[in-house]
């Protein structure tokens, strides 16, 4: 089709061929394709004032939600209030009023700023759900978990939190640290899977000078089901009052160390467990 300084030649008569296909039923994708036309823009001029094809009108579930969004837009709504109340994408609602006037502004800026803020919190709230959906599908897929599951588990979390044996250091025994009272019970169910008896286990708090040492054992005590009274005395770290650390809060218990008495084999299964695991994997990928 020629062309001439960037618009096409004969508009009218293109125009006329144009809707006379629309009004033989034909879509706008076959119009275009039979006119060879590769502007919509151009294909939009043409086909200005031409109802759709009924056939082109497929029904969905969305076409009450449409016709809402078209009433509302003629009331003088904003696609943002419109949003808020029908609770469909901006894009959608653009579709399916773009051909309606658009609206005077009547709001004012607090109005608008307060329907901002509402379609803001229904956002936020849509988000939050779907993250616990997320989290909760992922947690039901888990279910029961077998000994070697366990075991595998657990070599896996002492190896990144307990501590390790050093050529310059010997230091093959068990002995683990952390803040998480569920990092803490997992690794309790560790020992258990191992076979170590609960009369083998000592406990020590790590925690800031400034925190309340009494309720934070009293807390981990509580947790791994000894008397307070069988604690070793706890560390006490410098508290720094120019750091960011919130170290004050109710939630905060310090660290629980758990010591392993006689436990040198059983470090030395964990770390053989450990570079087996790694073995395993990497072997997979060559």
């Amino acid at each position: 089709m020629e062309q001439m300084n960037g618009k096409y030649a004969d508009f009218e008569g293109l125009r006329e061929r144009a809707v006379a296909l629309r009004r033989a039923g034909l879509s706008r994708r076959q119009i275009r394709d039979r006119l060879h036309l590769d502007n919509n823009a151009i294909l939009n001029r043409l086909l200005e004032g031409e109802p759709p094809p009924e056939w082109t009108k497929r029904p969905n579930a969305k076409d009450d939600l449409r016709d809402r969004a078209r009433e509302l837009r003629l009331q003088g709504w904003t696609y943002d209030r419109i949003q808020v109340e029908l609770g469909c994408s901006k894009s959608s609602i653009s579709l399916w009023v773009r051909d309606l006037p658009k609206p005077e502004r009547r709001r004012t800026t607090e109005e608008a700023a307060a329907i901002a803020r509402k379609g803001w919190e229904e956002r936020l709230r849509i988000r939050d759900e779907e993250r616990r959906r997320t989290k909760a599908t992922a947690e039901q897929a888990i279910g029961d978990l077998s000994d070697r599951e366990m075991f595998l588990a657990g070599v896996v979390l002492y190896w990144a939190e307990g501590a390790k044996d050093k050529t310059y250091n010997r230091r093959e025994r068990l002995q683990f640290i952390n803040s998480d009272p569920n990092v803490i019970r997992l690794y309790l169910r560790w020992l258990e899977v191992l076979g170590v008896e609960r009369e083998r286990l000592r406990f020590r708090v790590s925690i800031h000078e400034s925190a309340d040492v009494i309720d934070a054992e009293e807390f981990w005590a509580g947790l791994v089901g000894v008397a307070p009274s069988a604690f070793q005395r706890a560390t006490l770290k410098k508290h720094n009052p120019k750091t960011s650390r919130k170290n004050t809060s109710e939630a905060y218990h310090g660290c629980l160390t758990i010591y392993v008495l006689g436990s040198a084999d059983l470090y030395r299964r964990a770390e053989g467990a450990w570079y087996g695991i790694v073995g395993g994997a990497t072997r997979q990928t060559d």
